[in-house]
């Protein structure tokens, strides 16, 4: 049975350097696109992206739509390229005032960019918005990396009588990309002004990587161990929540991609 995959990424080679997300990311959206699958796959457009090499280019009937954020307008730019090798196209999410800085999720001193937040909820609804201007209806929604996990939320409380998503399944993948500190405080009321009312707020009262992680598998219906240096907490919290897990294998294994299909399916 073949599904529809909307693939959502922090991060995706070869537009940013190869991390163990970037290249999953890569290899998944090819090899479910070759089995049949049919994909649409997003991700940031951060300004350390050279899009005159890589050919980005806005999708001008796409783009010009104002997403309010903590109270402020933010335009939201769709762009485009492609990756001839693997015949599959990207979505870029851009806004300048989110996205121009010329790195990701840090300065050049490695310090923690303070509206990280409100970038990945701007993020999330720029997917979502964009999907329902294209009038595609995934069957299966795939969060990779951290700064996906508004997009669960956001689906099962904003978006779920939308007629594109309200029969759509979450799979969200759990990776070693932990961060020190903690998010602004202000995210739970951030996302609260979205339209979200939900006690699960509570847990981003602390906006922690473990508790980002726990409030996202909250709306997970699948969770995936992408990597096999997941936070041990994390992965404790995703096994004890009785939802179907796919466990961590090497991408090398001979029968990797075929096992993420079958859980695709599992859960439809």
């Amino acid at each position: 049975m073949a599904s529809k995959i909307l693939y959502v990424c922090q991060e995706i080679a070869p537009y940013l350097p190869d991390t163990e997300c970037s290249k999953l990311c890569r290899a998944l959206t090819q090899a479910m696109q070759e089995r049949g699958n049919e994909i649409r796959t997003f991700m940031p457009r951060y300004g350390c992206i050279n899009e005159r090499r890589h050919q980005l280019h806005e999708v001008i009937r796409l783009s010009g739509m104002n997403l309010i954020i903590d109270d402020n307008d933010h335009q939201l730019i769709i762009k485009v390229a492609s990756i001839p090798a693997a015949r599959v196209q990207i979505y870029f999410i851009d806004n300048d005032d989110y996205f121009s800085r010329k790195a990701v999720l840090n300065d050049a001193e490695g310090g923690w960019f303070a509206d990280n937040d409100e970038r990945a909820i701007f993020f999330a609804r720029g997917v979502l918005e964009t999907v329902k201007k294209l009038r595609w209806t995934p069957t299966v929604v795939h969060c990779h990396g951290w700064f996906t996990s508004v997009i669960p939320v956001y689906l099962k409380q904003v978006f779920v009588d939308d007629p594109i998503f309200r029969d759509v399944k979450i799979v969200v993948s759990l990776y070693a990309d932990g961060f020190a500190g903690e998010l602004d405080p202000g995210i739970a009321a951030k996302i609260a002004g979205e339209g979200v009312d939900e006690k699960n707020l509570d847990i981003l009262a602390r906006p922690s990587y473990e508790n980002l992680c726990r409030f996202v598998m909250q709306y997970a219906d699948g969770i995936v161990a992408a990597s096999k240096d997941v936070d041990e907490e994390v992965l404790r919290i995703a096994r004890e929540s009785g939802k179907p897990m796919l466990e961590y294998q090497s991408p090398e294994a001979e029968d990797f991609f075929d096992n993420y299909n079958r859980f695709y399916e599992a859960l439809q």
